[in-house]
């Protein structure tokens, strides 16, 4: 990190200082406000018993507003995401079901990437300042580092299905990482589950059918091998990563002799 760059992010947390501190808190306690009755509203709605009651005026409402119904849903499924609530798997099988399997992919694959970025800017506005003043010495090498590996660090998170992703659009939006670098990747590494989920719904006959059987019932040969493939895809691209990164440090260090 240059000198210049330096002194820029060492002056930055402190530009807006205690005067953003009251807003900071405004928004804090809104976001709050928002999941708090976002869970109230939607804890018992989104569920499959819930959808296959409304299935049929689900069904009228697509044939009479279909863009409409498309932006309401995509609307929905960012709130959710970006507030961390209840629902996301049972919405991502019902946009399967609702809108079949490319309009399904392609609402949920953008909509949980636009909720996980929107969670990640509201962690950056509202604690990366206190952090980064606070520990920012110890933070320099881990900030230096992630700047330059930062795409392959968040994709190989984005990988792992221990890490939950609301934890990990907070926790990022502490990093320098850029914004866009973090929207980008996130859509590329959040793909395959939604993809493998949204099939699942569009292979579904009804919403009462899957709430009344659960998803054992309505596996096919086609459906287990589509799971297996989702549990195998971070493995491989995992080896495939370590090995490009490893070949780039290799010619990095060649380079640097």
């Amino acid at each position: 990190m240059s000198a210049s760059k330096k002194s820029e992010t060492e002056k930055a947390p402190s530009s807006g200082g205690k005067k953003s501190t009251p807003i900071k808190i405004i928004v804090f306690l809104l976001v709050v406000a928002a999941a708090v009755i976002g869970y109230w509203q939607f804890g018992d709605a989104l569920t499959l018993d819930n959808l296959a009651s409304k299935e049929t005026a689900l069904r009228e409402a697509k044939a009479n507003a279909p863009l409409l119904v498309f932006g309401i849903g995509f609307l929905i499924y960012v709130l959710v995401t970006g507030l961390s609530l209840p629902g996301a798997a049972v919405l991502t099988i019902a946009s399967g079901w609702f809108f079949g399997l490319w309009q399904g992919t392609l609402l949920v694959s953008f909509a949980s990437t636009t909720g996980a970025t929107l969670a990640f800017l509201f962690s950056r506005y509202l604690f990366r300042d206190t952090i980064q003043r606070r520990f920012g010495d110890r933070l320099e090498k881990f900030n230096t580092a992630l700047e330059k590996e930062g795409p392959f660090y968040l994709f190989t998170l984005r990988l792992i299905p221990a890490v939950p992703f609301f934890v990990l659009n907070l926790v990022m939006g502490l990093t320098p990482i850029r914004t866009w670098t973090y929207w980008w990747v996130s859509q590329i590494g959040m793909l395959a589950g939604p993809i493998v989920f949204v099939y699942a719904g569009a292979s579904v006959p009804s919403l009462a059918v899957l709430a009344e059987r659960g998803m054992g019932g309505i596996l096919s040969p086609q459906l287990i091998i589509a799971f297996i493939i989702l549990g195998i895809f971070p493995i491989t691209v995992k080896k495939i990563m370590a090995k490009v990164r490893s070949r780039r440090e290799t010619a990095e260090n060649l380079a640097g002799n």
